[in-house]
Parts: structure tokens; C-alpha cells; sequence
């Protein structure tokens, strides 16, 4: 029986939580000799999208082996989006390294999961990042936690946390941020007397199941920690449901984390983290306990969804062109393996065959499945993403968000403006160093579309970042996108010559050349309306010279989309149509 540690990492978005990890995967040696300490790849984020756009999306186990001390390491997203992962994550942890970056500070998302780990009365180790950073600010840091903690009603012991100082990038930690000691060897040796072992329970066994893994070879693995008792191999138990009731169940093989991996093993004790075979209908939160006299662990609930947005089959003019699932029944079956480990996601059938509601965190959940399905050759077409709203009490509620924007001083007023143009309420504006500080109260649905126009008020030097917050009675209408659409009504590539014409119509989202169809959304009109433009017309040729004319010609260069901007841009009437190569916007129904 080895000592044992349970420790989760919680962290801001880019505060350099998977660094720190990585890095200590190094130092205790845990990974094989094939990589070495130059790669500057993130081992934990192993998934393409993650690694592109450097956030943690799903939560994931490691463990090392430290002076004989197995320590269990548990990464945590820090993106709101992804909160649902955190809750539950939690519940396997006795404590929690927090850590915050020397410049910024705590941030409203770090505030969020600290509150909750604080109430399951987990003991927190305090790491603040970056401090090679210029202009960085430890000791204002380190006072700034105390506060936060102490505001959120943090006992004695747990204020009395320990503090190290470091880069996780250059991998060195030291308890004196003027001190570099060149090794991560003072965090370990902190998380070895700091976090405390977990108790050893015997009795019946209760496990309760606060994740899942998905294998195509042995179907949904249960992953949890073992708060009682012990597991082993063929063993027949129960598991306890929503409804109370208690189904048998029979284990068929047990794993625990080594390293970046898993080991397999007949017997777990109490106080391990393991993944567990065999069981297939069970959900998160379940307990897996005695059949006979069965002892459940109190639920553990998965964040509602508080959007949702229709996906459908392609049936553009150019469907089948370059992704190969093209068919409902592929688009069915691919939504119903994403629910297999997606747990804040819900899909739900609609009246027609090929089209279904898919119910999300918000746009940067939904938009992480679409560019997923569409990285593995499907073709689909979404909707506008809509709120979900509630009724309490015979009144109509709706999801709102806590906005934070930091922001440089001279165009905060701009940004003020934008946000309570949208409904939000200005809650804390402060000065933090050169940069505004600004928190708000604002409807989920005023966040739609809202970044885009408040980095280009900004020029691009906000920093924004959301949580959600609770329902609240409906704050009223807010205003949509003010311009129509250019819509084409030809099919076949645009020509620079009619471009350079309507130039003056509106800003266009194609170049020449690009191969268009009828009813597609190639610009945006200076006018409220929609317009429908014919840009495949060619100059009149005539034997005729004429001097000086197509030198004039001067065409903007066409305004880009990414996948989250064009979801939030397009009006009601409008799909965004997503291929493995393209990302276009359409008419639902366009009649020239």
C-alpha cells in the first residue's frame, strides 16, 4: 500500500496549468525516455484543437511518483464553457494547487471553481506563475488571494496556505520569488506535507462516479475515486441510479493511472482514482456500492445547458463536394457517440428526419464539436445559437452571464457602451495597473456577436472572459445585427470587374474567383435590408481599347470568419454551412 495524493489543478484559461503539469511529468520521470525536455509539445493536451488553440477542453488524469508517494494529478479546463468538468473533478481531489498568473492576478473563473473547492473544504497550495514575466507583480498577487479566499469564506486552515513562487515554462518553483532554484522539487516536497493523505475508510465499498472514458473495444469506462472500502476484479456489486434504485453489476477489469497512462490491476483500495470496465448503463454521479446493503454517495450534478442550435444535414448546391458523411444517419449516429463522454451536452430529436437540437455550454462548447465533426470529413449545416429560457413562477427567465473585461483605459467608455447597449449591468470597474477593470451582470444572448464588435472598438486589446451565473427574469429585447445580407443570385465564381462595381453596396466576405451558388451570404449591405447581387457578370468585351479603366480597379480585401464568428453573426433566416474545407453562410430559403 503506497501513500497516496489527490490533487486537482485549477486555473484561469492560459495561466499555465498544462505547462506545470508537464513539467512535473518530467521531473519525477514519469514519461518515456522518447521525449525529451526540449519539446515544447503539451503532452496533456493531446487533442489537435487543444493544441491549437492552447485551452485544456476536457479534463484528464495523470499520476506520478514522488520519494515513494504516488501523486494523482488532476487537470482541470478553466474555460467556463467546459465548467461542468470542473464540479464533478473536484469531488476526487483532498486538495488544490491554485494557480494564478503574477501579472493578472485571480481571474472570475479561478473565483468560481475556488469557491467550490473551498466548500468541499479542500486544502489549497497557492502557485503564482510567471514570475519572469516584466511587469509582473507576486507579492499584490499573493495579498490579492488572501483577499479572494477570505471572501469566500475560506476556514483558518485553509487560509493559512502555503505559497510558491515560479515559471512553469522554464520549470523551477521556489517559496521566494527572487530566489530561482532550477528544479520543481519545493512544490512537490509542499504537495507531500501540505495536501492531506486520503482516509482510509473500511466498510462497505462506495465509489462514486464523477467521470468517463470511451474505448470502441469495451464501450463506457466508469472513472471515479474509491471513498470506501476497496474494488477488485469479478467482483458483483450494485449501482445506485437518480431514482434510488440499485442495479447489479459485474467489474470486469480495473485500471489506475501510471503516468500518461493506465495499468491494469486485480485490486483497488481505498482513497484510489481508477477507471472501471464493464459497467455500461450508469451516469455521472452514480455510485458504485453493495447490492445487498447499498451505501450512495450524495450526487454530484452536471451544469444545465444554456443554449442551443439546430444542426442539419447539407443540402447546399455544393453538398458532397469534400467531406465523405454527408447522410442524416451519419449525422445521428456522430451526435450519439459525442453524448457517450460529452456530459454537458444533450441532443434532441426534432420533427424532421435529418435535423436536430443540440443543447450546449454556450457557443464555444457547441463550436468545439462542430470543428471536431468537421476535422473528420463531415458536412453539416447550424442554425443560430438561441437561449434556453426557463419558467419560474409563471415568469419567463433567462441565463445570465458574469462578463469581465480588461481593458486599456482610454477606450473602456467604448466597451461600457457595447455591454449595456446589450442589457449588461456595470458592477465593478476598477483600475488594475495600466488596464481597466470591468465586471458586468449581462444576458447570455447579449454575449452573442458582442466579442467581435468590442475588439474592434478596442483595436483588438480587450480581454474577455464569461461564466455563467444563474436564471434570472427576462431583461427585455436587445438589439440584432442592424445590416442585411449580400446574397448571391448566379452560381459560379465572382468576377473583380462586378466586385469592384458594388463595392459601394456593402463589405464583401469573397474574392474573386471564389466558386459561389445561388442564395449564399458573400457580404454584408451598408443597408438594413438584404440584397441579393449578381458578381459573376464579366466586363463587355468589345475590339475596342479603352485607356486607363481596369488600372483603377481597387477591391478591399474580403472579411474572414472563423467558425465561432460566423455562428455568431448569421441572422435567424441564415445557416452556416461547415465543411471539412470550407466555412460558408446561406439563406435558408432564398428565392431570387
Amino acid at each position: 500500500m503506497t501513500e497516496i495524493r489527490n490533487v486537482a489543478i485549477i486555473a484561469h484559461v492560459d495561466h499555465g496549468k498544462t505547462t506545470l503539469v508537464d513539467k512535473i511529468i518530467y521531473a519525477a520521470q514519469a514519461n518515456d525516455a522518447k521525449r525529451t525536455q526540449d519539446n515544447n509539445e503539451l503532452i496533456l493536451d493531446s487533442n489537435d484543437l487543444e493544441r491549437e488553440r492552447g485551452i485544456t477542453i476536457l479534463s484528464k488524469n495523470v499520476s506520478v511518483n514522488y520519494k515513494g508517494t504516488k501523486i494523482n494529478i488532476i487537470d482541470t479546463p478553466g474555460h467556463a464553457d467546459f465548467g461542468g468538468e470542473v464540479e464533478r473533478v473536484l469531488s476526487m481531489a483532498d486538495g488544490v494547487i491554485l494557480l494564478v498568473d503574477a501579472f493578472e492576478g485571480a481571474m472570475p473563473q479561478t473565483r468560481f471553481v475556488l469557491g467550490k473547492a473551498l466548500g468541499l473544504g479542500l486544502k489549497p497550495i497557492v502557485v503564482v506563475n510567471k514570475v519572469d514575466k516584466e511587469n509582473c507583480r507576486p507579492d499584490e498577487v499573493h495579498e490579492e488571494v488572501f483577499d479572494l479566499m477570505f471572501n469566500l469564506e475560506a476556514t483558518e486552515d485553509q487560509l493559512d496556505f502555503p505559497t510558491l513562487y515560479g515559471s512553469s515554462k522554464n520549470g523551477w518553483m521556489s517559496h521566494d520569488w527572487k530566489n530561482e532554484t532550477g528544479s520543481l522539487e519545493p512544490l512537490l516536497d509542499t504537495i507531500l506535507e501540505s495536501i492531506p493523505a486520503p482516509e482510509q475508510k473500511e466498510g462497505v465499498l462506495r465509489m462514486k462516479i464523477t467521470s468517463l472514458d470511451f474505448s470502441s473495444f469495451t464501450g463506457r469506462i466508469a472513472i471515479g475515486r474509491i471513498h470506501q472500502g476497496s474494488i477488485a476484479v469479478g467482483q458483483s456489486l450494485g449501482l445506485t441510479k437518480k431514482d434510488d434504485t440499485v442495479k447489479r453489476v459485474r467489474i470486469k477489469e480495473l485500471h489506475i493511472f501510471e503516468g500518461l497512462g493506465k495499468r491494469s490491476v486485480d485490486k483497488v483500495d481505498c482513497g484510489d482514482i481508477c477507471a472501471v470496465t464493464g459497467i455500461d448503463d450508469f451516469e455521472i454521479g452514480d455510485t458504485i456500492t453493495d447490492f445487498d446493503n447499498p451505501e450512495p454517495l450524495e450526487r454530484v450534478g452536471v451544469d444545465e445547458p444554456t443554449m442551443n442550435m439546430l444542426f442539419t444535414i447539407n443540402n447546399s448546391p455544393f453538398f458532397g463536394k469534400e467531406g465523405k458523411f454527408v447522410t442524416s444517419r451519419h449525422l445521428r449516429d456522430r451526435l450519439m457517440k459525442e453524448i457517450e463522454k460529452n456530459l454537458a451536452l444533450r441532443v434532441e430529436p426534432t420533427d424532421s428526419e435529418d435535423k436536430f437540437l443540440v443543447y450546449g455550454r454556450g457557443v464555444l462548447h457547441l463550436s468545439v464539436l462542430i470543428e471536431t465533426m468537421r476535422r473528420e470529413g463531415y458536412e453539416l449545416q447550424v442554425g443560430q445559437p438561441q437561449v434556453i429560457y426557463k419558467d419560474v413562477d409563471g415568469q419567463k427567465h433567462e441565463p445570465i452571464e458574469h462578463l469581465v473585461i480588461d481593458v486599456p483605459e482610454d477606450v473602456s467608455g467604448k466597451a461600457i457602451e457595447l455591454v449595456t447597449k446589450r442589457k449588461g449591468e456595470l458592477t465593478i470597474m476598477e483600475p488594475k495597473g495600466d488596464v481597466q477593470h470591468l465586471e458586468f451582470n449581462i444576458p447570455a444572448r447579449g454575449l452573442i456577436g458582442l466579442r467581435n464588435q468590442v475588439l474592434t472598438a478596442t483595436a483588438g486589446e480587450a480581454v474577455m472572459t464569461h461564466r455563467f451565473n444563474g436564471y434570472e427574469p427576462y431583461k427585455g429585447d436587445i438589439p440584432e445585427r442592424l445590416n442585411g445580407s449580400l446574397v448571391s443570385m448566379e452560381t459560379g465564381p465572382g468576377t473583380s470587374y462586378s466586385i469592384d462595381k458594388l463595392q459601394d453596396r456593402g463589405i464583401f466576405f469573397v474574392s474573386p474567383g471564389d466558386d459561389l451558388y445561388v442564395g449564399q451570404v458573400i457580404g454584408e449591405h451598408s443597408r438594413a435590408n438584404d440584397l441579393a447581387v449578381n458578381i459573376q457578370k464579366g466586363k463587355q468585351l468589345t475590339n475596342m481599347r479603352k485607356s486607363g479603366t481596369d488600372a483603377s480597379m481597387k477591391i478591399a480585401p474580403p472579411k474572414k470568419f472563423s467558425l465561432e464568428e460566423a455562428l455568431e453573426y448569421i441572422n435567424k433566416d441564415e445557416y452556416v454551412e461547415v465543411t471539412p474545407l470550407s466555412i460558408r453562410m446561406r439563406k435558408i430559403d432564398f428565392k431570387a
